[in-house]
């Protein structure tokens, strides 16, 4: 293929990307597709035995995407914490691909090794982290939890004499894990990679969805070791963050680790408003979040933060006879995977057209727009908001007389689902069925919330009926 004919093949992904992202906010968010279709157009089957034109191909996927794809980059995507990818990140995340970088070493491509360290100083600074901390790039919060831990595993070891990583875990002393009860569930894969596995000792927590501080009292009471202990910024389902201050001076007067699960809501750091939820997280061993939630970056990009910098790079830091080591930023040095793309490329796009005052003005904005859906879903008789909404999370369950709550709840998400204006996923809180809504879009309008709350009071009324 000469140069023509490759500018021919990205000139044409570049125009069927520039109408899916015109035609976003105008379609149904969950796609109506023929799977059948979908595999005729994808050519399922055997592999073909000669190699078709690229065109073609471009073509056939573009078919593809557009046929079955959901909206998750338009304005009323409200499931699963999904932001939509900003302009400046999706251009940055093409140079990316033409660039074609490995970011393992600045021997394989200085410019992103640059990119990358100023990247991770303006986060370090934009959330008020320790100045210390050390910054990793990962595919997202499962495998940003797994370096955090790792640093943390690394750094209670160590302390006792054991050092993890020549010798393994056999025979090494047991690391006591206290994690909230309503957790993540990635903390609990992260220390199944790591080898601790999953036997936690889990933190009740009180309506909000925080934990309890006299049950963490009680639970490092009954610790013999200085512990991990897992909190959030952030539950997964009530938004609620977990009191940091007050496990911080616990934890660490045990000689423990805090780490903090931040998916969601570390980005409320950035807020004058809001950032006072998370006060004393700038207290704790490690952090993380996902650049691909509320920084609105394309997939996929988590982020991993230590206060320990020379614990983080012992656990995960690798060298070899050819692999030419720099004074520079190694990557290589800061995450678990070895080859991997510029991740950080689009991190610094978002973050320099934004600005801080920008990424404030996004979460802010976030939040409101999920206190205006609450506010008119809970103004409707039969519509219970049952969380208090502090962050971008809405939790909702629909209850008549005569009818299952539960089950009018998941009728309820059925039908928004089908109806195709919005869409949200169900979840289980307090053992109930609701309805979650996860407003993380930068293109959200006071418009998407009302037209999305008609929508979902419209399924309410039809299942009434």
């Amino acid at each position: 293929m000469g140069s023509d004919e490759f500018s021919e093949v990205l000139r044409t992904a570049c125009e069927h990307a520039l109408r899916w992202r015109a035609s976003a906010p105008y379609r149904r968010v969950f796609p109506s597709f023929d799977p059948d279709e979908l595999r005729d157009l994808l050519a399922a089957g055997a592999l073909p035995e000669s190699g078709e034109d690229p065109l073609r191909v471009v073509n056939a996927l573009a078919q593809a995407g557009e046929l079955a794809s959901t909206a998750s980059v338009g304005p009323r995507y409200f499931g699963y914490v999904i932001g939509s990818s900003l302009p400046a990140a999706v251009g940055a995340d093409w140079l990316v691909s033409a660039w074609d970088q490995n970011a393992t070493l600045y021997s394989c491509g200085p410019a992103v090794c640059v990119i990358e360290e100023i990247c991770a100083a303006w986060l370090v600074d934009l959330l008020a982290l320790p100045a210390q901390t050390s910054v990793g790039f990962t595919t997202g919060t499962q495998m940003a939890a797994f370096t955090a831990l790792a640093a943390a595993r690394h750094h209670l070891l160590m302390a006792q004499g054991w050092d993890v990583e020549a010798d393994g875990l056999w025979g090494a002393p047991r690391i006591p894990v206290l994690a909230s009860s309503q957790r993540h569930a990635s903390i609990d894969r992260a220390l199944r990679y790591l080898g601790m596995g999953t036997q936690v000792r889990s933190i009740a927590c009180g309506a909000d969805g925080a934990i309890q501080p006299e049950d963490l009292v009680a639970a490092l009471e009954e610790t013999k070791r200085p512990p991990i202990v897992c909190v959030q910024a952030g539950n997964i389902n009530t938004g609620a963050v977990d009191p940091l201050v007050e496990t911080c001076t616990l934890v660490h007067a045990h000689g423990g680790w805090v780490h903090v699960d931040g998916a969601i809501g570390l980005w409320a750091l950035a807020s004058a408003g809001h950032r006072d939820l998370l006060s004393g997280a700038e207290l704790a061993d490690s952090w993380t979040t996902d650049a691909h939630k509320w920084l609105n970056v394309p997939f996929d990009c988590g982020l991993a933060f230590t206060a320990h910098p020379t614990a983080h790079n012992a656990a995960v830091r690798i060298s070899a006879d050819y692999l030419e080591a720099s004074e520079w930023r190694d990557q290589i040095n800061t995450v678990p995977e070895w080859s991997r793309r510029a991740r950080s490329v689009p991190v610094y796009a978002a973050l320099r057209t934004l600005g801080r005052s920008g990424v404030a003005a996004l979460v802010d904005r976030n939040v409101a727009s999920a206190r205006r859906m609450a506010a008119r879903l809970s103004a409707e008789p039969g519509v219970e908001v049952v969380n208090d909404v502090v962050l971008n999370q809405v939790l909702v369950r629909f209850a008549v007389p005569g009818r299952d709550p539960d089950a009018l709840t998941a009728e309820v998400i059925r039908r928004v689902q089908d109806d195709g204006t919005c869409w949200l996923s169900g979840s289980v809180a307090d053992g109930r069925t609701v309805m979650r809504v996860s407003i993380s879009s930068w293109l959200t309008s006071d418009d998407d919330i009302d037209r999305s709350a008609t929508a979902i009071i419209a399924c309410f009324q039809e299942a009434i009926a």
